[in-house]
C-alpha cells in the first residue's frame, strides 16, 4: 500500500474483501487465526507489526494512525447518543482536544464533510439524519485524528447514486488534502474506478490480480476479473443476456449477445398495439407526519406527499422502469398500484377492474394476479419456515392446485425453474446465500401465476455478478410466461437494460416517461440527467 495513494480492493461478497481490512484493524472474530505480517510504517517512526501488537497498542493505533468508515451508517453510530458526542469521543480517547475545543473541531469537521448546518447536526441523533448525512457523520469520525491510513469498507452500498457521487468526490477530497492513503473496498468496478490507483481483484480469500485501475480495467487477465467487468449492465449498449462470472470461470471469454435495432422496435410496436394491462390516474398518496407536541395543542399535523397525480399505463408484457433517489416516491407508489398502502387519490384499472373500488375481500383475491418482490431476499422469507414451506404457502391460502401433496409437486417446479435443487425444499433461509434467496422469493412471488409483479429494487443487495444471474433470470421468466414487471431501482444502468419504457420520479411526482434508449440517450429533465452523470 503506497503513501498517498488510493488501493481499491474488489471482489463479491465471501470473496474476504471486508475480512482483510478487519484483520487490518486487528478486528477480525475470535474464532479466525491470523498468520502472516501486517506491517505499518509511520512518518519518523519504526513500522509498527500490527498482527502480534499489544491490545493496548491497538487501541492508540485505531482510529489515531487507521480510520475505517463501516459499510452501514445505521448500524455503525450509536442511536442514543448525539452525533457531534460520538465524533468527539474519538478526539477526547486520543487526547487530542478536550471541552469547548473538541466541540469546536468536531463542527469544524462537519463544515470539512459538507454536512449541511454543523451545529445542528452536532445536536442531531442519527435517526434525524438521511443516510448520505450519516455517512458523512461516520467519515468526520473516521479522519477526525487524521489517521496515515483510511479503510473504506463499501461505504457507498446503501446510498443512492448521486449521493455515492457525492461521497466518493469528499473522500477523494480528503485523501488530497491530508495525504492519507486509502484502502476502498467495494463490488461496484465503477466506483472503484472513478477513485483507485491501483486495484486488487479478491477471489475466495486470494488476490488473483493486482495492478494500476487502467491496466485493470482496459486488459484484464484473470477470467474472473473479465466476468465482473462484464455482468454490469452497460449504458452504451443493449445485451439480451448479461454474461456472468461462471461463463467466465468455467468457458473464458463469453461476447455478450447483441439486441439488434430493428427487434427492439418491432418489440415496442408489438407491445403497445395491445390494450393495457394497468393503467394509473391521478394517483395520489399522502402520509400524516405525527407531532405530538403539535397534537397536544390541536395543531394541524403535517402531510407529506409520497405520491402526487401519477398517471401512467403498462402493456402486457412489458418492462416499466422505474428509477429516482430515496424518498422519491418509488415504492409507494409500487404498493399504493397493490393497495398495499392506500391511496388518498386516482384510480388502478386492472384490465377493466377498478381495484380502488374493491372492497378487501375482493382486494385480497385479485392479489393472486398481482405479486411483489421485495429489496430486501434476508428479511422477505419467515426465517422459521423452510424455503419449500414459504413457496407452498401463497397457493394455499388462494386455493390452487387440489392438494398440499400438489401443490409440493408444484414448488419443486418452481425451484427448478429458478435455478434452485430440490433440496432446497427442506433447507430454512439462514442457508442460502443472498442470490439464492432472492431465487426463492421470486419463485414465491410467482408460484400464484401472477400477471403483473412489481419489482421493488430486487437486485440492489446483491452483487454484480448474482445481480446478472437475477436479471438474466427475471427476463426469461417474463419470456416464458408472459409476465409484466413494474421495475423499480436507483440504479439506471440496470433499469435500461431490462425495461421496454422508464417513468423518473423525484419528490412523488413523475418527472419525464418514455422508451428507454430516448430516456438514456436524450434525456430532456435537468433531475434525469443528473442521475445519468452519476452512472456515466
Amino acid at each position: 500500500m503506497q503513501r498517498g495513494k488510493v488501493l481499491g480492493i474488489v471482489g463479491e461478497s465471501g470473496s474476504g474483501k471486508s475480512l482483510t481490512a478487519l484483520s487490518i484493524m486487528r478486528l477480525s472474530p475470535d474464532t479466525a487465526r491470523m498468520t502472516g505480517s501486517i506491517s505499518l510504517s509511520l512518518d519518523g517512526e519504526s513500522a509498527i507489526e500490527l498482527n502480534t501488537a499489544a491490545t493496548r497498542a491497538m487501541q492508540h493505533i485505531r482510529g489515531k494512525h487507521i480510520g475505517m468508515i463501516f459499510q452501514e451508517p445505521t448500524t455503525s453510530l450509536n442511536p442514543v447518543h448525539r452525533c457531534g458526542d460520538q465524533v468527539r469521543e474519538v478526539l477526547t480517547l486520543h487526547g487530542l482536544a478536550r471541552g469547548n475545543e473538541a466541540r469546536e473541531k468536531v463542527i469544524s469537521l462537519f463544515k470539512e464533510v459538507e454536512l449541511p448546518d454543523p451545529e445542528r447536526m452536532y445536536r442531531a441523533y442519527p435517526h434525524e439524519l438521511s443516510g448520505g448525512q450519516k455517512q458523512r457523520v461516520m467519515i468526520a469520525m473516521a479522519v477526525a485524528c487524521s489517521p496515515a491510513l483510511l479503510l473504506a469498507d463499501e461505504p457507498t452500498t446503501a446510498l443512492d447514486v448521486t449521493v455515492q457521487q457525492g461521497i466518493l468526490a469528499l473522500i477523494r477530497r480528503l485523501q488530497q488534502e491530508r495525504g492519507m492513503s486509502v484502502i476502498f473496498i467495494s463490488h461496484d468496478l465503477g466506483l472503484v474506478a472513478g477513485l483507485a490507483d491501483e486495484v486488487a481483484v479478491m477471489y475466495r480469500g486470494e488476490i488473483v490480480e493486482v495492478g494500476p485501475t487502467k491496466a485493470i480495467f482496459n486488459a484484464p487477465q484473470h477470467p474472473y476479473t473479465q466476468g465482473l467487468l462484464a455482468c454490469r449492465p452497460r449504458m452504451d449498449m443493449r445485451v439480451q443476456n448479461l454474461p456472468t462470472v461462471a461463463d467466465f470461470m468455467a468457458h473464458g471469454s463469453t461476447p455478450p449477445v447483441r439486441v439488434t435495432e430493428g427487434s427492439w422496435q418491432e418489440r415496442q410496436t408489438a407491445l403497445r398495439a395491445r390494450e393495457p394491462l394497468l393503467r394509473v390516474e391521478g394517483l395520489s398518496t399522502h402520509f400524516r407526519r405525527d407531532n405530538g407536541l403539535l397534537a397536544a395543542f390541536g395543531k394541524q399535523h403535517a402531510v407529506v406527499k409520497a405520491v402526487s397525480n401519477v398517471a401512467l399505463t403498462i402493456y402486457p408484457g412489458e418492462t416499466l422502469g422505474l428509477v429516482g433517489e430515496s424518498g422519491s416516491g418509488k415504492t409507494t407508489l409500487g404498493r399504493s398500484i397493490l393497495r398495499l398502502i392506500e391511496p388518498v387519490a386516482g384510480n388502478v384499472f386492472f384490465g377493466n377492474t377498478a381495484l380502488t373500488a374493491l372492497n378487501k375481500a375482493d382486494m385480497r383475491a385479485m392479489r393472486r394476479n398481482m405479486q411483489l418482490i421485495f429489496q430486501d431476499p434476508f428479511s422477505s422469507l419467515n426465517p422459521r419456515k423452510t424455503i419449500g414451506e414459504a413457496i407452498l404457502e401463497p397457493m394455499q391460502v388462494h386455493g390452487l392446485h387440489t392438494n398440499d401433496t400438489a401443490r409440493r409437486q408444484k414448488v419443486l417446479e418452481w425451484l427448478e425453474r429458478v435455478g434452485l435443487s430440490p433440496d432446497s425444499y427442506h433447507r430454512y433461509p439462514h442457508a442460502f446465500s443472498g442470490g439464492q434467496r432472492q431465487r426463492a422469493c421470486i419463485a414465491r412471488a410467482l408460484a400464484v401465476e401472477p400477471r403483473f409483479v412489481v419489482c421493488d429494487e430486487c437486485v440492489s443487495a446483491l452483487d454484480v455478478s448474482v445481480q446478472a444471474q437475477v436479471l438474466n433470470l427475471l427476463r426469461a421468466l417474463q419470456t416464458e410466461l408472459g409476465l409484466t414487471y413494474l421495475f423499480i431501482s436507483h440504479d439506471l444502468s440496470v433499469v435500461r437494460h431490462l425495461s421496454d419504457r422508464i417513468a423518473v420520479m423525484k419528490d412523488g411526482q413523475l418527472l419525464e416517461l418514455g422508451d428507454a434508449d430516448s430516456i438514456c440517450d436524450s434525456p430532456q429533465h435537468p433531475y434525469t440527467q443528473r442521475l445519468l452523470a452519476a452512472v456515466q
